[in-house]
């Protein structure tokens, strides 16, 4: 397994499915499941009955998780999907954006 592309704290951009076109934080990253947990995309209901720990039960909202095929990093110029690439810049290794070449803070 070669360095991450995606990391926590990324804005990526999501390629297909239900949520196609969002955009969203990178809350989590599951390498072993080549999965991403995403802000605000994906969401699933769960509908809770009333307990003692939540006497009032009600629909929670939680992000599930979403292949990491699914998603591509936003472009820091202009917010479009991009791949990534990795460069050597002043002996450190950096992430650059494809499309635009500009480098990936992460």
């Amino acid at each position: 397994m070669g360095a991450a592309k995606i990391k926590k704290g990324d804005t990526v951009v999501v390629l297909s499915g239900k949520d196609k076109g969002q955009t969203g934080t990178v809350q989590q990253v599951m390498p072993k499941d080549g999965k991403v947990l995403v802000e605000g995309v994906n969401v699933m209901t769960r509908h809770r009955k009333p307990s003692q720990a939540n006497p009032q039960g009600g629909i929670d909202r939680i992000p599930a998780p979403l292949a990491i095929s699914k998603v591509a990093i936003a472009d820091p110029k202009d917010g479009k999907p991009t791949r990534v690439r990795f460069q050597t810049k002043d002996g450190k290794k950096v992430r650059v954006a494809v499309k635009s070449g500009e480098t990936i803070d992460g």
